[in-house]
């Protein structure tokens, strides 16, 4: 089932103009154009993680779970959709990403430019307009210290 999300008031246009732009980006002379949860959340998954400055996503059950998921054979390497929530409509999307940020990283620009980047890079490849993407902060990645391991004293 599909619903359209409306989450924020949407700047003051004429409804026919809005309408048609809509049914200018999804849809044609020949049929209407969908677009599954599943593809949004992996396009907001890969632009979240090329801003310099976001280390990993997830919340951190989800971040374990992922790196025994990795360690399977055969399994099929890291889910860029970890860490992204969306809710799709027939026209517009939402977003909401939990990351992990590098120390030293101004959260407040790194924000600006995961939401940014994310917007973009959906409305880009999709049509679907975004009204919103929400970036939740889970954690800090701290710099190795250098020190090395101490073995254990047990074998």
């Amino acid at each position: 089932m599909t619903q359209t999300v409306e989450r924020s008031p949407a700047p003051a246009t004429p409804a026919g103009d809005k309408e048609k732009l809509r049914n200018d980006r999804l849809v044609t002379d020949n049929g209407k154009i969908s677009v599954a949860q599943g593809v949004v959340q992996k396009i907001a998954g890969i632009a979240c993680r090329e801003v310099a400055g976001v280390y990993s996503m997830g919340t951190g059950t989800a971040r374990a779970f992922g790196a025994i998921r990795e360690r399977i054979p055969g399994s099929t390497g890291p889910n860029v959709a970890q860490g992204v929530g969306v809710e799709v409509g027939e026209t517009q999307a939402a977003v909401d990403l939990d990351i992990v940020v590098d120390y030293g990283a101004s959260i407040a620009e790194l924000g600006r430019s995961v939401q940014r980047n994310v917007k973009q890079s959906i409305e880009r490849m999709t049509g679907l307009e975004v009204v919103e993407v929400n970036v939740n902060v889970d954690d800090v990645h701290l710099p190795e210290t250098g020190q090395e391991h101490t073995p254990a004293r047990v074998e």
